[in-house]
């Protein structure tokens, strides 16, 4: 297969105004990923909760004089993680990144070494250990994911330690998720948008006709408002979060040209396509580029995300969007839509979310298309009688989704692949909601009788009150 002209892109670029979700489309085959090393750190911390949970390792320091300790950044873990030091000894640290991923070793103490890439080394003068000083990784979420150590001061005689394991002495600090301690805006769930304000467009944009899909998508970090006079710095595609929504037909070729135009590493997982993880979902640094080549083998509303580690903060930070694939015979309709729920854990105004949030599943909104309550205070207008196709996609990170729309009932219910429902067979019921666990999608199609006001929201009540709503306008 020749290699694709990166310069070359489709539909690439943020939506416009009328709630619409993207024309570009785009693929994940022909760049290649992660590496099986972060493959297996993503399934431990997948199963376990996070590395934080790994039994610590320790190291304890000769006593007197100066000693240097060796210290590895690798696979969220800053190994050893504990550093028993006997009274009156000066340590230094050599500190060596061995991962993929780039990392740095910051001391509450203060000092700190650069951002580390592959192989890179750095040392930190500690000085002589009088109290016990807690360290870790800065990079967004990957304290939390476990990246934490503890030096501490020991009987030269007993050797015994003061730190308990998964300890984090910092104020603030615990093995579990990583907060700055900064208030978050709160979130005013009748609050109207300002002047100038622009829903996200969701309308989704009729598959092209080529059966390759050429799409650029730079990772950017973005200050976006999430709600009335709330902002966040988010980590987005294309400038919006979702990111771009692709839409194709089975067979077609997707080529992904992915840039990293941001201040920390990223990569991408497209679920629409089967491909290694090695090399198409690997994290790339800031200023590098890599191709992702899928071929849609089957119809869907998929789900896209950073593959970078941990994924729960890359997602629930905006790393996020959908990728519809038509089931073959797909009837046309008069109103076609994309929603993608997601949840937002947040962080200090301006600031990306809030770590601690995440690990303990307390969103402060659930929202469609990223902001909250958006259609409600933009109506997507619909006709009378019109069949409507609304396409839903649960990102997550976290929790599951139920559909409904108030005053009406879905004919035709397609989930995860399948039809549930479809008006011609005719023992066929009708369906009330479209339920979806984390990264799952499908469509539902309905008309509604009379003009008025239809509510969609997620039925699932708080998360429908915490900003998953909106309104159809039948006229």
């Amino acid at each position: 297969m020749t290699a694709p002209d990166p310069r070359v892109a489709d539909g690439d670029g943020p939506p416009a105004a009328r709630p619409g979700a993207r024309g570009d489309r785009a693929g994940l085959l022909g760049g290649l990923g992660l590496g099986l090393v972060m493959l297996a750190i993503a399934l431990v911390v997948a199963l376990t909760g996070g590395t934080s949970r790994a039994a610590p390792t320790h190291a304890m320091v000769t006593a007197g004089g100066t000693q240097t300790v060796e210290v590895t950044l690798a696979d969220m873990r800053i190994v050893p993680s504990v550093i028993d030091v006997p009274a009156g000894t000066r340590v230094i640290l050599h500190v060596t990144n061995t991962d993929a991923m780039r990392h740095d070793l910051v001391l509450a103490s203060g000092q700190r070494t650069p951002l580390l890439g592959t192989g890179e080394s750095a040392t930190i003068d500690v000085g002589t250990v009088g109290a016990t000083t807690a360290g870790w990784c800065s990079v967004p979420g990957h304290r939390a994911a476990g990246m934490t150590m503890s030096i501490v001061p020991v009987s030269a005689a007993s050797g015994a330690s003061t730190a308990m394991p998964g300890m984090d002495p910092t104020p603030g600090g615990t093995s579990g998720g990583a907060s700055t301690g900064q208030a978050s805006p709160a979130i005013d769930f009748h609050a109207v948008p300002a002047a100038g304000w622009h829903a996200y467009d969701p309308t989704l944009r009729p598959a092209p006709g080529a059966t390759e899909h050429r799409v650029t998508m730079t990772v950017r970090d973005t200050l976006v408002e999430v709600a009335p006079g709330v902002r966040q710095t988010l980590w987005t595609f294309n400038g919006t979060a979702p990111g771009p929504t692709l839409h194709g037909k089975v067979g077609d070729l997707f080529t992904i040209t992915l840039v990293n135009d941001a201040s920390m590493g990223h990569g991408i997982d497209f679920h629409a396509g089967s491909v290694s993880p090695d090399q198409a979902m690997r994290t790339i640094a800031p200023g590098q580029s890599l191709t992702y080549q899928f071929v849609a083998d089957h119809s869907g509303a998929w789900l896209y995300h950073c593959s970078t580690m941990p994924m729960s903060l890359h997602i629930a930070n905006g790393m996020f969007g959908a990728v519809i694939i038509d089931p073959p015979d797909l009837a046309p309709v008069a109103d076609e839509l994309v929603l993608v729920r997601s949840e937002l854990y947040l962080g200090p105004q301006g600031g990306t979310a809030d770590e601690a949030k995440i690990d303990a599943e307390k969103p402060d909104a659930v929202v469609f298309n990223g902001y909250v309550n958006q259609y409600d205070h933009a109506p997507i207008r619909v006709k009378v009688g019109d069949r409507v196709r609304i396409w839903v996609v649960d990102a997550g990170p976290q929790r599951s989704a139920a559909f409904h729309v108030v005053g009406t009932q879905f004919d035709t219910v397609f989930k995860e692949g399948a039809y549930l429902l479809k008006p011609d067979n005719p023992e066929h019921g009708a369906s009330q909601v479209l339920d979806l666990a984390p990264a799952q999608g499908g469509f539902v199609e309905f008309t509604l009788p009379a003009a008025g006001h239809y509510a969609f929201t997620d039925h699932a009540m708080v998360d429908g009150e915490r900003g998953a709503h909106g309104i159809l306008e039948a006229y």
